[in-house]
């Protein structure tokens, strides 16, 4: 009897559980998020052992871009910039600064739009759109992107191949865009720091701020600042 009520109990258990994981993979499935292991995928971190990136994303802030590029080009690091197609067509003359210090361009997308909602036909001219604008200023075939807000689905993951364009996310986050913190910033940016990580920031007053501190923290750790194609090797 003891073991009949056991039995029971296992099937049902096994029942709920098949369950729980269908109702996980059709959430997937209609949130488009890829489960096909062949699907391309967005790369989070780099191989690097001694490496790691300060990714800025570029759609505002741009009062403070200038006096960020002056303190990376005062630590001699280069980074690289993901620029929205909007901010480069009001500012391609900072652009080809960032272009003329050695910083790597990447693709931040036209408008600073969610791409996990777009259609593919809107995603393909987010990106393609931005591509040829910065062609344009300074010669720069980029072929790293980098969705708004980190929202993608698994199309856009494919378009952004099919453009011959790796998706990047990042390790770390300073969430500067939020929380107007510097001492936050700097911690966010350098207490788990390791090789290989993806560090997001934008440009802000703290962000600047925080920056020098970031680069000494970053060398002092043995690790050395440097662009995301570099970093992921």
């Amino acid at each position: 009897m003891i073991k009949e009520k056991t039995f029971r109990n296992v099937v049902v258990n096994v029942v709920i559980a098949a369950l729980v994981c269908g109702i996980a993979v059709t959430g997937l499935i209609l949130n488009n998020k890829t489960i096909n292991v062949n699907d391309p995928a967005p790369l989070y971190r780099g191989n690097s052992e001694d490496k790691v990136s300060l990714m800025i994303n570029v759609y505002w802030g741009t009062e403070y871009l200038e006096p960020m590029l002056d303190v990376l080009k005062e630590k001699g690091v280069k980074t690289t910039f993901f620029v929205g197609g909007m901010w480069v067509a009001e500012n391609e003359k900072i652009l080809k600064r960032i272009y003329d210090e050695g910083h790597e361009i990447a693709n931040h997308g036209y408008y600073h739009k969610d791409h996990k909602k777009l259609s593919d036909k809107r995603c393909e001219e987010e990106i393609s759109i931005t591509h040829k604008l910065v062609s344009e200023v300074v010669g720069v075939e980029m072929n790293l992107f980098a969705p708004p807000s980190g929202s993608y689905s698994s199309s856009t993951v494919k378009i952004a191949e099919k453009l011959g364009y790796q998706t990047i996310m990042w390790s770390l986050d300073t969430i500067d865009w939020r929380d107007k913190d510097t001492e936050l910033i700097y911690t966010r940016a350098t207490k788990k720091i390791k090789g290989g990580d993806l560090v997001l920031m934008h440009p802000t007053a703290n962000t600047l701020e925080a920056l020098g501190r970031i680069i000494d923290t970053v060398a002092e750790k043995g690790l050395t600042v440097s662009t995301v194609t570099e970093v992921l090797g």
